[in-house]
């Protein structure tokens, strides 16, 4: 997925798309550990994808609070 598409993404679309993705990535590493996989650099790119899909979610819900109207008491 692209930067550009993560972006786009809402924050329970982003729940959902990490979940998954880190779902993959687990499988992907024990089938790795079990025998070498085609492609052990997507393993990598794996990681870091999610890592991009974090840091989005971290900037939204900050964005989120900001946001949100200030109430005093």
């Amino acid at each position: 997925m692209k930067k550009e598409e993560i972006k786009e993404l809402s924050i329970q679309e982003l729940k959902a798309a990490i979940e998954a993705a880190e779902k993959a990535y687990r499988e992907l590493k024990v089938a790795h550990a079990i025998s070498p996989v085609a492609d052990p650099s997507k393993i990598t790119k794996d990681r870091r994808e999610i890592a991009r899909m974090k840091t989005v979610l971290r900037q939204k819900e900050l964005a989120a609070v900001a946001e949100a109207p200030v109430v005093n008491n």
